[in-house]
C-alpha cells in the first residue's frame, strides 16, 4: 500500500471516477494520506463526488507518473467521519486548511478498502498490489 502512496505522490495530481447513475464522472485530485496503514482521500460533503460515493463506493483512480508509468487503482471508499482522520488529512496535506477544518461540518475522508492498484509501463511487465 506504501507504493501506491508513493505513486500517487509522485503523479502529483490524479483522476478519481465515479457513478453518477449511468454516467461516468472524472475529476482531479491531489491529496492523498496513510492513516492507521489505510491509504485515505479527502473532498467536500457539498461536492458531488461525495454524493456519488455515498450513492455507489467503488472508484478508480488512474494518474501518470514521469512520461512512462502509470497506476489504475479500483477500491471501495468508506468514510471515515472520526475527527482524527480529518485532522490527520489536513496536517498532512496542509494546503486544504486554507480551504477546511475538521470541524467545519463540510470535511470528508475515505479510506480505500479492497483496493487493487496496477502499475504500468512501457518497459515493465505490470505490477498488481492488493490492500
Amino acid at each position: 500500500m506504501r507504493k501506491v502512496y508513493d505513486f500517487l505522490k509522485e503523479c502529483g495530481v490524479f483522476y478519481i471516477a465515479t457513478v453518477e447513475g449511468d454516467q461516468p464522472r472524472v475529476r482531479p485530485f491531489g491529496v492523498v494520506d496513510v492513516f492507521e496503514d489505510k491509504l485515505y482521500i479527502q473532498t467536500g460533503k457539498i461536492k458531488n463526488v461525495s454524493k456519488q460515493l455515498g450513492a455507489n463506493p467503488r472508484l478508480e483512480i488512474s494518474g501518470m507518473a514521469g512520461s512512462d508509468k502509470w497506476i489504475r487503482l479500483e477500491a471501495a471508499a468508506v468514510e471515515d467521519d472520526r475527527r482524527e482522520a480529518k485532522i490527520h488529512m489536513l496536517e498532512t496535506n496542509p494546503v486544504l486548511k486554507k480551504m477546511y477544518s475538521p470541524d467545519d461540518g463540510n470535511t470528508q475522508v475515505f479510506y480505500l478498502r479492497d483496493a487493487k492498484a496496477t502499475i504500468c509501463s512501457f518497459t515493465e511487465a505490470p505490477e498488481v498490489i492488493r490492500f
